[in-house]
Order: C-alpha cells, then structure tokens, then sequence
C-alpha cells in the first residue's frame, strides 16, 4: 500500500495493518523527515491510546495532524503501536 499527499509519497509498505477503517503503516516506511509533531491538544491528551499527531510537511507546505501514531495504544490496539495513520488529505490505496 501506498500513502499518497498531493501527489507526494509519504509512505509504502506490504506490511500493514488494518484496523477501524484505517491503515496503519510500519515507521521505517514513512518518510519522517517530512514528519513534524503536532502539538497535543486537551483532546489528543485524553485518548486512551497515548495518541502523537504530526504535521506532514513537504516543500514548506504544511499539512496539518495529517498523520497520527499511538504511542501506548491499550489492548485492543496494540496491533498498531508506533505505526502511522493518515487521513484527511493523505490517499491510502
């Protein structure tokens, strides 16, 4: 699979997981130096899952909490710890 953000590949891996309609794509997949942590919210705080956003950041064109990792997801999640999701701009196919 493929993250795709304005024509720009963000991440691709065969290795990923799926999980509440999302994909969720190992780190050393993405590419990071585009990745730049948001910062938290009161809301981001309250997720059971120690959620991260980042801002996806390409030729100084800043896309804001495009992307997202839980950092200690409970049981339920696990699956996904320290993996990336995407949305709003970002296409997964």
């Amino acid at each position: 699979m493929k993250a795709i953000l304005n024509g720009h590949q963000i991440a691709a891996s065969d290795d990923i997981v799926e999980t509440g309609g999302y994909h969720y794509f190992p780190p050393g997949s993405v590419r990071k130096e585009w990745m730049e942590k948001s910062p938290k919210t009161e809301h981001d705080l309250e997720c059971p899952h120690g959620v991260q956003f980042y801002d996806v950041v390409i030729d100084g064109v800043r896309y804001p909490r495009n992307a997202w990792v839980y950092e200690a997801p409970q049981p339920k999640m696990a699956a996904v710890r320290d993996r990336f999701g995407f949305w709003e701009d970002v296409q997964v196919s």
